[in-house]
């Protein structure tokens, strides 16, 4: 109410808590300065989109169902935010990088999206009614985890030009609420999350996340943005000239041997004085190709050679089965394979096939006799 001009007690109280409430609503909102730019944000997002884009062909196959992973987004979370984040109990996968990177990051899955990739890793069909995640379940989850994150780590060894590797990872039911959970959780106040789109079939259509410290982002950024290259010399060493002087001795020897077979012109021309005074030049030798001996000690060498143990290995054929079939599997079962009676078994030698043969029996033992040498060129081809 006004009066004359001037405000009422009451309304300059109203005022005052006014600005009070959008203190604290400006110190509830506020956002830290983020520890990556945008340029370092997108880098991230697209060393995610090309590790995890080949995993998603990995992950197909384990459950032969259509898979999916977009290209994620990257944000920021705080740790007392967590549970804000996650209220409820989900899969943690704790992935160790022992080579290549030293560091550790956590990939988080909701309970029902794991149950579906563990039940059709174990040759279900995803729609089960009881979703309880037992031991059996968390380790299908752990196996496909581990397949996805190792090819994850092919595609980082690419990207990287360096050897990327990891440990097994481990799964656990991950309660942000409880403090046995803390001890998986990178040990930092900001944490990043990169949180992927996930689809299975028609069964799962969610996310999947992974977070990760800042300091873990910023060396993967770092290393891509910024490549290490190796050190090069801006100055001549002293070995360099020396190199140009035996190539000029190596000539005036090729020379030499051009007037052996040409008496009347013995004498080789000049071909310049060396640019080091104090280099030591000394006279190239050449060997007769057509009397070659090798030394005795070369040759008892060469011969260690032939007591090389190798493994060598039939194969009478193959198959695939689901982890379910495997498990059936008892005393009398039979495994189909995928070759018919009568066809030539593989012969392989430290896993490579180098020929083919049929199976004998010599007196109560079984033998294969060769048929068939594999070409070089079909050897080559094996080896890709």
């Amino acid at each position: 109410m006004m009066n004359d001009g001037m405000l009422s007690q009451d309304e300059i109280d109203a005022l005052l808590n006014m600005d009070d409430t959008e203190e604290d609503i400006v110190e509830e909102t506020s956002i830290e300065t983020p520890v990556l730019t945008d340029i370092e944000q997108d880098t991230l997002g697209e060393i995610g989109n090309i590790s995890f884009g080949s995993s998603a062909t990995t992950l197909a196959t384990l459950l032969n169902q259509k898979v999916e992973i977009t290209t994620p987004t990257v944000s920021f979370i705080k740790r007392n935010q967590l549970e804000d984040e996650f209220p409820i109990p989900h899969v943690g996968v704790e992935v160790k990088y022992t080579e290549g990177f030293q560091a550790d990051n956590l990939f988080i899955l909701k309970s029902n999206d794991a149950f579906v990739i563990a039940d059709l890793m174990l040759g279900g069909d995803g729609q089960g009614d009881n979703h309880e995640l037992n031991e059996i379940y968390m380790s299908a989850i752990q196996e496909a985890m581990n397949q996805m994150m190792g090819t994850a780590a092919t595609s980082m060894s690419t990207i990287f030009s360096k050897r990327v590797d990891i440990s097994p990872p481990s799964t656990i039911m991950l309660d942000v609420t409880e403090e046995s959970s803390h001890q998986y959780i990178p040990n930092e106040d900001i944490l990043i999350k990169v949180s992927f789109q996930l689809k299975i079939g028609n069964l799962v259509d969610s996310s999947i996340m992974q977070l990760l410290t800042p300091s873990f982002a910023k060396q993967m950024v770092n290393d891509l943005l910024n490549p290490s290259t190796p050190e090069v010399q801006s100055k001549p060493t002293a070995a360099e000239p020396v190199k140009q002087e035996e190539k000029e001795v190596v000539s005036m020897n090729q020379q030499k041997v051009e007037y052996d077979v040409k008496p009347e012109s013995r004498q080789p021309q000049n071909i310049g004085e060396p640019t080091q005074a104090n280099a030591s030049v000394q006279t190239a030798q050449f060997s007769n190709f057509d009397e070659i001996e090798l030394p005795q000690t070369e040759r008892r060498n060469l011969d260690m050679l032939l007591d090389i143990p190798l493994q060598v290995t039939v194969e009478l054929g193959r198959t695939r089965r689901a982890v379910q079939d495997i498990l059936e599997l008892s005393s009398g079962s039979i495994i189909e394979l995928d070759k018919l009676a009568g066809e030539p078994v593989d012969i392989h030698v430290n896993n490579k096939l180098i020929a083919q043969g049929e199976v004998v029996v010599i007196d109560e033992n079984f033998g294969v006799r060769v048929t068939e040498i594999i070409s070089q060129s079909d050897r080559l081809k094996n080896l890709k």
